[in-house]
């Protein structure tokens, strides 16, 4: 397994009910499938992880990302500029 950890921002913080948490997932488990994850085990989270921006150590990932080990895992809701 591999333990990573899950920042959380804005209103995603608000729906989870914490900023931070550590998460065990399997190795080699891509974006997608983390937010699949999410949403299954946090039910509050699902609708947040369709639109969800993800950093992986600080840097912007996309679905077919494989997660590191131990990596640090923030998400953002989508902004909207104006």
């Amino acid at each position: 397994m591999n333990k990573i950890r899950l920042l959380f921002f804005a209103t995603l913080r608000d729906r989870a009910g914490t900023r931070s948490m550590e998460l065990d997932i399997p190795e080699d488990l891509t974006v997608r499938g983390l937010k699949e994850k999410i949403a299954e085990e946090f039910p509050n989270l699902r609708d947040s992880m369709k639109s969800v921006l993800i950093t992986i150590d600080r840097e912007y990932a996309f679905d077919e990302a494989v997660v590191p080990v131990n990596a640090e895992i923030a998400m953002f809701p989508p902004v909207s500029g104006g």
